[in-house]
């Protein structure tokens, strides 16, 4: 009794008899009988069909069948090892499957005129139609002439002519060589932000047509800017609208409340324990 060796005997058993109580029980593992019923050859014929536009060969479908046993084998000498466990990717899959599952269950029907229109009142900005420019600039580079770039700008901007255009004599030499080009016609805030930058484009939108104004900044270095034509961003009246975007958008809103009840519903089954937050 007074040997170690038997103390740790004793409390290994202790351990693992501890364990089987309070480890939660596992699914019993599939045997080792794998059968393919008809739909699965069937499904397998199928998806090669849809790939490859013509059935399989002989050679072919041998090596289909073989790589499906095969899945199966490995699928379930995992499940044995217990691969299954505790791994993030098979839990988040298995997640997406549920999500799918209620999706699924859930009937959305079609909405009436009336209920699409109150929808789209309440949800009409994803439909909005984005503001255009079109708008020339003149370019002051940072590389050309280092910290100076943006006083200069600010001093030609005094001494420029409001009625100049960029093409003119009097702006045409006015700045440095721009990399792209110096006039962009009808692009939208988006185009604008993809060349220039998202602070260029937010600011190009907020100015005044008609007139030099500036120096703003972009990417690039600084720019005097003359816009000749602004449109804002604005949200379409519901006629203006393809009913049938409308229809979908309102369809895949419904799918997502429907996702976010089921969840709420199934959340309430369980009990959520967080560690207490740092002070």
């Amino acid at each position: 009794m007074r040997s170690p060796l038997l103390h740790f005997l004793f409390i290994g058993a202790a351990l693992f008899m501890l364990y089987a109580v309070v480890a939660p029980p596992r699914p019993p593992a599939p045997g080792s009988r794998i059968e393919l019923t008809q739909d699965d050859l069937r499904q397998i014929d199928i998806a090669w069909t849809a790939k490859w536009l013509r059935p399989p060969t002989a050679a072919e479908w041998n090596d289909l069948v073989d790589s499906k046993v095969r899945e199966e084998v490995l699928y379930r000498e995992a499940l044995r090892m217990g691969l299954d466990q505790d791994d993030v990717i098979i839990k988040r899959r298995l997640g997406q499957k549920l999500e799918f599952l209620v999706e699924d269950a859930s009937a959305i029907r079609d909405p009436s005129p009336g209920e699409l229109e109150s929808w789209y009142k309440r949800n009409g900005a994803q439909f909005s139609i984005p503001g255009r420019a079109t708008f020339c600039h003149i370019y002051f580079s940072p590389d050309t002439r280092g910290r100076r770039a943006q006083a200069d700008a600010a001093l030609t901007l005094a001494a420029l002519k409001p009625a100049a255009t960029c093409n003119s004599s009097a702006a045409a030499y006015l700045g440095d060589r721009f990399p792209e080009q110096n006039f962009y016609a009808d692009r939208s805030q988006g185009d604008v932000a993809n060349s220039f930058g998202t602070a260029f484009s937010q600011s190009l939108f907020r100015l005044k047509p008609g007139t030099w104004l500036g120096p703003v900044e972009s990417g690039y270095g600084w720019h005097l800017v003359r816009i000749d034509m602004l449109t804002a961003p604005r949200v379409p009246a519901f006629g203006e609208v393809d009913r049938a975007r409308v229809q979908t958008a309102w369809l895949d809103a419904q799918r997502e409340q429907s996702k976010r009840e089921a969840f709420a519903a199934i959340r309430k089954k369980y009990e959520v324990v967080l560690p207490k937050q740092r002070s």
